[in-house]
Order: structure tokens, then C-alpha cells, then sequence
């Protein structure tokens, strides 16, 4: 049976749960995008199914973000992906795409409920645009210049952490 997540913002406005099969948080993305919406050292997703999300508080004061890709280019754009966030304390709740629309992505920072699983190892992706100035997490790691070979379910699979 998939983990119960239940999260918040940091205000305590929005609450959530919803059912997740990969709750491990094993991926640090440094993009400039997750460093910018999450913070200076990036945002960790999990992976949850998105038709289990509950929104028990708050639906009111969720904003959603679309990011600018490729910004102050000629192949500017809009993302697809829709970053969920509270409106009065802006914190991430979670990441959705209605090109994967079963696929929910919690952002690790919003859990409360259980506490989290620490990786014996984590993934780093995107050091294509990390600034030298964001030091990486101590301990073991995997770093990828784009993204690793595993989605977020593969390398759930194939560390035996998978909740059917």
C-alpha cells in the first residue's frame, strides 16, 4: 500500500496529503529553477499519484507557478510543469504536468508526515547550471551534468524502496 504523505506550507495556511509509492528522497535537483523557487541548495520531489491528492486546508491560497525556460533567450518559453505554492509564505508545495497527469511531485520541504527516509545515497542532477557557490550535499552522491539514467520511480525499483 503506497506511504500517506501528509505536508503543509510553512504558515500552516495549505495542507495536504496524498498516497506516494516513491517516497524516498534521494534527488537534488541545482537547476536554476529549483534553486530559485526552492532555495539557494535547489528543491528534492518525490513522486506521488495525483488523483490521491487532498487538499485538507488552504485550496484558496495556492498560486501556481509556470517557469520561464530558456529566459532572456531567443528560445524563451513557458513550462509546462505547474509549481504549486502557497500565497501568503510562497513556500513549494508541489510540482504538477499534465503531460504525466497520473504523476503528482511533493516537494520534499513540504512532508511533514512520516518523517522521511534519508537516501544512503543522494543524486545530484542538473550541475550543467550550478553556480560554483552552491556546495553540494556532504556524504555519498552521484552527480549528473543533465539528469541521471533512473526516473524517480526506476531508482525507487531498483533500491527495493518501491510501495506497491
Amino acid at each position: 500500500m503506497p506511504v500517506k504523505l501528509e505536508g503543509s506550507c510553512h504558515c500552516g495556511t495549505v495542507r495536504f496529503d496524498v498516497l506516494s509509492s516513491t517516497p524516498v528522497p534521494y534527488q537534488l535537483c541545482v537547476c536554476s529553477i529549483c534553486r530559485k523557487v526552492g532555495g539557494v541548495g535547489g528543491s528534492v520531489n518525490l513522486g506521488a499519484h495525483a488523483k490521491a491528492l487532498n487538499i485538507t486546508q488552504g485550496r484558496r491560497h495556492i498560486g501556481v507557478y509556470k517557469a520561464i525556460l530558456d529566459r532572456d533567450t531567443p528560445h524563451e518559453s513557458v513550462a509546462s510543469s505547474e509549481r504549486n505554492f502557497c500565497t501568503r509564505c510562497s513556500a513549494m508545495l508541489w510540482l504538477y504536468d499534465e503531460n504525466w497527469p497520473d504523476l503528482l511531485h511533493p516537494f520534499a520541504s513540504a512532508i511533514d508526515k512520516p518523517e522521511l527516509e534519508a537516501p544512503e545515497e543522494m543524486v545530484i542532477v542538473k550541475l550543467d547550471s550550478k553556480p560554483r557557490y552552491v556546495r553540494l550535499p556532504e556524504g555519498p552522491k552521484q552527480t549528473y551534468e543533465h539528469y541521471g539514467p533512473d526516473s524517480i520511480e526506476g531508482w525507487h525499483k531498483k533500491h527495493g524502496k518501491y510501495v506497491d
